[in-house]
């Protein structure tokens, strides 16, 4: 391989690289024949690398066979060993190398580390797989060692899932299936087991390899399966009696490793293979003890079975199988296709039935692992009747000699069953579903705008390097960032959306052009609701300024008030009830603003409404009324305040009786609430409800386009014209909050919702309350509920 040296061959080569790179075959002739002798096989200095090798990188295989047609040599090597066809197959070029190996690349050459090309072909994709037949067809070794000790088939199957078929082919083709890597003295098995390649496994297997062999920690195929929970390679290697009752070095068996992983199908198969779950470790540690740390409850009731069945059989006690048994079923469901083939050659009558003789043959021709004795015992158990034959269908589903906990389909996941009627039992309250009401979506306003419940955007416009809001301009005329900048695109917002972020210039604006205070979303809601839901006083005050309707109803028949006292938040409550609010308003479950207070736990809202003359007798659709849900909720706060109140109603007279709920004591003569309409509001026409489209005023007539016409008209009749010279800003400056302004507010929230408003994990009263007392009771997913 002649290297570039002097100034000229260097120059030269780089020239000759550059016109292979471009494709310059006129160029590249005139070099070769008039330049540096050999040129074509000259390396450049940096990295050895030729012209051919340049065209086998790119896969252009026209110039590759345009430079072996000038006498490129295709076994050249770079400063690294590797040749042109090594550097084909590193990037899976299949028409490049076919192109070199039809012009006699040799297959065998080794590079500088001692790798072959077909440690160039590991890699998972299809045009590596055709690379590495290619390579194959032409020789290359399969046996193949680098010089650190590392062997191709384990090499390819540290990634057996994703080169399944590579590691296939290379067994195929005569690799060694217990070469072993020097270090770590891990085999192909060994890896393959531990990538979780069933199809990998078996074929090595198949080739002679050795199930039970070590690496240096003394861990063998199994523990790896064992410890990624690949439990269908467990099974295989079981059916190769595997042995897995191996201890590694540090104590830890096979068990020790599912616990670990929390597969908890592998260790009930493990326990029953013949794995002790009662051994420790060199820690001290048991297997359910490893589970119980990691928290996996299915790895530690499969480990107390696995614990219970260990210590029966080490105290002499029988287990449910025998051992003979289980190996063979576990190797006659491996075999299960091959046994069906040869059982079926030998009835031709198809009547699922064969002789003892013909039945031992097969198992002596495909190398059971059973003896004679075994033999005996498992054909009695399916010749009951001593006629001589065995049904090989029931032999192969292992009912007859295996127990039903160690059969496959034990540790198939099987789907629940829904429970059928067991007698008569007593039934409970029936839930009716609550249809949820979704009004639709409207039709588009005046000029094709979208539909009432989406306003204009309001976007701060102006020149942030010149302005900002900690310095505003100085007069209207200041600001000409108008004339010079882009205006912003017109976007939309939800008017609930608007009033949860606390958009006043939006909402200003919209009722500024005619938008309805009043108007709903598609589950109802006013922007009012939604400012009271968040506890937001200063959009409440601004909506109750503009006249916003302080009694209407959602969905499900909530008025603000309903949602503010959910909020927890005194002040809004009290604006809302200082305009008019009901404070007696039931939704569509019978709940009172009241109610709602008392399950926030907010003993200033619950006293505040008393005190305002709400009605505490009141009852829900369960027919419990404010003193059942304080109990319910079970504040004392609260408790004692509604407690209070209801010890002052006055008791009915005797001899009359009450129209309470059953049972009720002191709020047994109450008076029954009326009856309440269960039916959703109407679905509003258009998008807008009645009272929206009695609030939204007329829209004004259009002014007339002007007219030379009839301005010429005017000034013959002499009437008089005047101009206003009035100077209105192209964009007006809105009242943006400066820094301080914000901070004050900022504080003014942390004052009434707590020092944790700013936190993600906030949680409104009502939820706070709510996940207080369900962990109070074990938590929302308790443990008990299994």
């Amino acid at each position: 391989m002649p290297i570039a040296q002097t100034r000229l061959e260097i120059l030269q080569v780089h020239k000759f690289l550059q016109c292979v790179r471009n494709q310059d075959k006129p160029q590249i002739e005139k070099l070769c024949s008039h330049g540096v002798p050999h040129l074509i096989n000259y390396s450049e200095p940096n990295e050895g690398e030729t012209g051919l090798h340049l065209a086998a990188r790119v896969n252009d295989d026209d110039m590759v066979k345009f430079l072996l047609e000038l006498g490129a040599h295709p076994n050249v090597v770079d400063l690294k060993g590797r040749t042109a066809a090594m550097r084909a197959a590193e990037y899976g070029h299949v028409q490049t190398l076919e192109v070199l190996a039809n012009a006699g690349s040799d297959m065998k050459i080794k590079d500088a580390e001692g790798k072959g090309i077909l440690f160039y072909c590991i890699l998972p994709t299809s045009r590596h797989a055709k690379c590495t037949q290619i390579v194959l067809e032409c020789g290359a070794e399969c046996n193949n060692i680098a010089n650190d000790g590392m062997p191709l088939l384990v090499l390819a199957c540290m990634d057996s899932v994703e080169n399944e078929k590579i590691c296939i082919q290379f067994l195929d083709n005569a690799a060694d299936a217990n070469s072993a890597q020097p270090s770590t003295n891990k085999t192909p098995l060994i890896e393959a087991a531990r990538s979780g390649s069933v199809a990998v496994c078996r074929a090595i297997l198949a080739k002679g390899g050795a199930v039970n062999a070590m690496d240096k920690n003394k861990r063998t195929a199994a523990h790896m399966a064992a410890k990624n929970g690949h439990f269908d390679v467990l099974r295989l290697l079981c059916s190769y009696s595997a042995d897995l009752s191996l201890v590694d070095t540090i104590g830890n068996t096979m068990i020790h490793y599912t616990c670990e992983g929390g597969f908890a199908n592998c260790l009930k198969y493990l326990s029953q293979r013949g794995c002790k779950a009662h051994t420790k470790n060199d820690d001290g540690l048991l297997p359910k003890v490893i589970a119980k740390n990691k928290g996996f409850k299915d790895v530690m009731k499969e480990c107390r079975k696995a614990e219970r069945l260990s210590k029966k059989l080490q105290g002499g006690g029988k287990a449910p199988t025998e051992a003979w048994a289980v190996k063979m079923y576990d190797w006659a469901h491996e075999n299960q296709t091959k046994l069906l083939e040869r059982f079926q050659g030998l009835d031709p009558d198809g009547n699922e039935v064969i002789s003892r003789d013909d039945f031992y043959d097969v198992l002596v021709t495909l190398e059971a692992p059973i003896d004679e004795d075994s033999f005996k015992a498992l054909f009695l158990l399916h010749d009951k009747t001593k006629e001589g034959v065995i049904n090989y269908h029931e032999f192969l589903a292992g009912k007859k000699f295996v127990h039903k906990t160690y059969l496959m389909s034990a540790f198939e996941k099987k789907e629940k069953k829904k429970k059928g009627k067991k007698g008569k039992k007593k039934k409970g309250k029936t839930k009716v579903p609550m249809p949820i009401c979704v009004g639709v979506e409207g039709a588009r306003t005046e000029y094709g705008e979208p539909p009432e419940h989406l306003i204009h955007r309001h976007v701060p416009f102006t020149d942030t390097g010149r302005f900002d809001r900690d310095h505003p301009p100085d007069h209207p005329i200041q600001d000409d960032s108008a004339w010079y900048l882009h205006f912003p695109e017109k976007t939309y917002i939800n008017v609930t959306d608007a009033a949860k972020m606390t958009d006043l210039d939006s909402m200003r604006q919209a009722y500024s052009r005619g938008r309805s205070v009043n108007t709903q979303d598609k589950y109802y809601k006013t922007a009012l609701m939604v400012a009271c839901a968040h506890g937001n006083l200063e959009m409440t005050k601004f909506l109750l300024e503009n006249g916003s309707d302080v009694n209407c109803q959602d969905n499900f028949k909530w008025t603000p008030l309903h949602h503010a006292c959910l909020s927890g938040q005194l002040d809004v409550v009290e604006h809302l009830v200082a305009h008019q609010a009901n404070l007696n308003a039931q939704a569509m479950n019978g709940g009172t603003p009241l109610m709602r207070a008392i399950q926030t736990s907010s003993p200033d809202i619950v006293k505040y409404l008393i005190e305002k003359g709400c009605d505490v007798t009141l009852e829900n659709r369960k027919g419990d009324n404010a003193l059942d849900v304080a109990k319910w909720w079970a504040d004392p706060r609260v408790l004692e305040i509604v407690q209070a109140k209801f010890e002052t109603i006055p008791q009915p007279k005797e001899g009359k009786k009450g129209k309470g709920k059953k049972g009720r004591g002191k709020s047994g003569g109450q008076k029954k609430a009326p009856p309440r309409s269960h039916s959703v509001p109407p679905i509003p026409q258009g998008g807008m409800t009645t009272q929206a489209i009695t609030d939204s005023p007329t829209i004004s007539p259009r002014e007339r386009k002007g007219s030379v016409l009839r301005a010429a008209s005017a000034m013959a009749g002499g009437i008089e014209h005047h101009e206003d010279i009035t100077y209105i800003p192209f964009v007006a400056w809105s009242n943006m909050p400066n820094t301080r302004e914000l901070i004050v507010k900022k504080e003014q929230r942390r004052m009434r919702f707590g020092d944790g408003i700013d936190f993600p994990d906030f949680k409104m009263p009502f939820k706070d309350n709510f996940m207080k007392k369900s962990e109070a009771l074990g938590g929302v997913d308790s443990d008990d509920d299994d």
